[in-house]
């Protein structure tokens, strides 16, 4: 399929203004954090259950089993954050740009995202499940076990990326450019493809999980 016929993703447009410094210990449920710069803090455990942050940075901070589920990011720079089990379920991403991220474990079912950017890092055991994902770019990053299961992607590129035993089960796909992927490995869900893009040479590859879905064995 030719290039033109895939809807590109459009990429966030964040311009951060002059941050202050956050002087808290920790983010607070249902708080509002605008303009502000986390650098460096030790964010674990911390509860921020329905918070908002708007126009803010983050760098190089650790979320180990942070509980921040229905937060909202919105027109926000999170860079180098880490940690393991930090849960996002049911969140917003809006405009958003999530670079060298190292995660383990993240909780983002029933998230929304849109216009996101992740570029470089390594995520571990992404949960999307029922997840909305809208022009979103995952670029030069890794993932590993990431799941999509019964997610809905539209404009969605995959770029210098790994996807590693990915889980497309009940997945609906609309502009999905796969083409991109440096290593694409399906654990399942290779039959729920239609709407996305793939390669030749990645097309040769699946070849075995796809006779297999059909029920066709394959004999020399």
């Amino acid at each position: 399929m030719a290039t033109s016929a895939v809807r590109e993703a459009r990429l966030p447009q964040v311009t951060l203004p002059e941050l202050r410094p956050f002087k808290g210990a920790g983010l607070e449920p249902d708080g509002d954090y605008d303009g502000v710069r986390f650098e460096g803090l030790d964010l674990s455990g911390t509860d921020g259950g329905g918070a908002t942050l708007l126009d803010v940075g983050m760098y190089r901070c650790a979320l180990d089993e942070a509980r921040l589920t229905r937060l909202r990011v919105i027109d926000s720079v999170l860079e180098g954050v880490w940690g393991v089990g930090t849960d996002l379920a049911g969140g917003e991403l809006r405009d958003v740009e999530l670079r060298d991220a190292r995660l383990g474990g993240v909780q983002l079912h029933g998230a929304r995202l849109n216009r996101v950017l992740v570029r470089g890092g390594k995520i571990d055991y992404l949960n999307l499940r029922q997840a909305q994902l809208t022009d979103v770019t995952f670029e030069g990053c890794v993932l590993t076990e990431p799941d999509f299961g019964g997610a809905s992607l539209e404009r969605v590129a995959f770029r210098d990326c790994v996807l590693r035993r990915a889980e497309f089960h009940q997945v609906r796909f609309e502009n999905v450019d796969l083409r991109g992927a440096t290593e694409l490995d399906i654990a399942t869900g290779v039959g729920n493809l239609a709407g996305a893009v793939v390669s030749s040479g990645q097309l040769m590859e699946l070849a075995p999980a796809f006779a297999a879905q059909l029920g066709v064995r394959v004999e020399d």
